[in-house]
């Protein structure tokens, strides 16, 4: 891998006329066919159709099966309605993870534009940048790849119908709406039938499907950082310009955000079914949300060697600047002994001056995001756990303790 070539600035004539086409959700069988069921018109309009849809064809369905099955509010341990996990994963996490796409098409596309815009690409690999966008793109459309995903989120449901997982599907062996005891064991219902086979399918499906858009993404991103990037040593961002990729922590959020919820919920019905306490889940849920912060940072580790090798040039040659600077001050204010003309010169604030624009060069990290653009990532990944705490301490009691610290 080259390190970056050192460029005074960003002119215009080193950049493209035309922003590159980048996307990581346009394209691949799925899309096609939500473009003739007319659950989407292009780019990605309708996404609250596409949501409702796809929702209400997972879980309506449960709710119908349930209903004529007489478990629906009661005659079972875990009654349709009272299932919280069923209708977290079915009306928030899918919902989330099919919106997901239009915020990461609008964003994603807009963060790989600035490769070219901020002169990053050098116009002689601008040829070479396109192909890599070309190659993901043709990647992005593999149906041979989908077709393999989709075969198999039916085979392990399949397998999960038979009952080879015991029917542990939440790890609860009590009777509910999906599966019932009739004297041999648990055994599934209708409902859980159509759970299994179809709605859970569904839901794994575009799962898997967003982990292979963000193997699309790590590899595109894999490729760029194998160019002599031209990093602009100086830039503000202190990521030498890199610094508009901790965007794509935001845009992907919503993934992880959403799988996030769905252990929120499988946590909750444990508790709440299953008679576990929240501590005993604690090596899960710090194992999870580790495993979604780095999943998300790990692109960008990507850039590190031109970072650090560019955070080392910088320094040496603003030092030089720096040096020669103070240097001159020193002779002129100092030792020139220039007492009239001090109040009120330039040359104690571009002094100034020259401290902040070190601060800035000393400071250029080994990752294009900031350590505070981190911290509110891990806590937003890890809001939908927060309200497993009501499990371990009373919502009644968490309002007398904020009374108590407001008043």
């Amino acid at each position: 891998m080259k390190g970056p070539e050192i460029v005074p600035a960003n002119t215009e004539s080193s950049r493209p006329r035309d922003d590159p086409d980048f996307s990581l959700v346009l394209g691949g069988p799925l899309y096609q066919l939500y473009l003739r069921a007319r659950l989407a018109r292009p780019p990605l309009e309708l996404a609250t159709r596409r949501v409702a849809g796809i929702s209400l064809i997972c879980w309506l369905p449960l709710l119908l099966l349930s209903a004529f099955g007489g478990r629906l509010t009661s005659g079972v341990s875990i009654p349709f309605l009272l299932d919280v996990e069923v209708h977290v994963k079915f009306l928030v996490v899918l919902p989330m993870l099919i919106g997901a796409e239009v915020m990461v098409h609008q964003r994603i596309s807009r963060i790989v534009a600035q490769f070219s815009k901020r002169g990053i690409i050098a116009r002689e690999d601008q040829s070479r940048f396109e192909s890599m966008i070309a190659s993901a793109t043709g990647l992005r459309n593999s149906v041979v790849i989908e077709v393999l995903l989709i075969v198999a989120v039916v085979a392990f449901g399949f397998w999960m119908w038979r009952g080879s997982l015991k029917l542990t599907l939440s790890a609860i062996t009590i009777s509910s709406w999906y599966a019932v005891d009739e004297g041999a064991g648990l055994h599934l219902t209708a409902a859980g039938g159509y759970y299994t086979l179809f709605g859970l399918s569904i839901l794994r499906f575009i799962m898997l499907r967003w982990y292979f858009r963000l193997f699309v993404w790590y590899r595109f991103l894999w490729q760029v950082s194998g160019l002599p990037l031209q990093l602009n040593l100086y830039h503000p961002d202190r990521a030498g310009g890199l610094g508009f990729l901790a965007a794509t922590l935001i845009a992907f959020s919503p993934i992880f955000v959403a799988q996030s919820a769905a252990l929120s919920a499988v946590i909750y019905t444990q508790i709440h079914y299953g008679g576990h306490r929240l501590p005993g889940f604690t090596l899960e849920i710090a194992g999870m949300l580790l495993f979604f912060v780095i999943a998300e940072v790990l692109p960008l580790t990507f850039f590190t060697v031109h970072l650090e090798r560019a955070g080392r040039i910088a320094r040496i040659e603003f030092g030089v600047l720096a040096s020669r600077y103070v240097n001159d001050f020193r002779s002129k204010w100092v030792q020139g002994g220039v007492r009239s003309e001090l109040l009120g010169t330039p040359d104690i604030q571009s002094l100034a001056d020259l401290a902040n624009s070190f601060n800035v060069v000393s400071t250029i990290g080994l990752l294009p995001v900031t350590q505070r653009a981190l911290v509110r990532l891990a806590l937003l990944i890890a809001s939908p756990l927060l309200p497993l705490l009501l499990t371990v301490i009373p919502l009644s009691e968490i309002i007398k303790r904020l009374v108590k610290m407001l008043f």
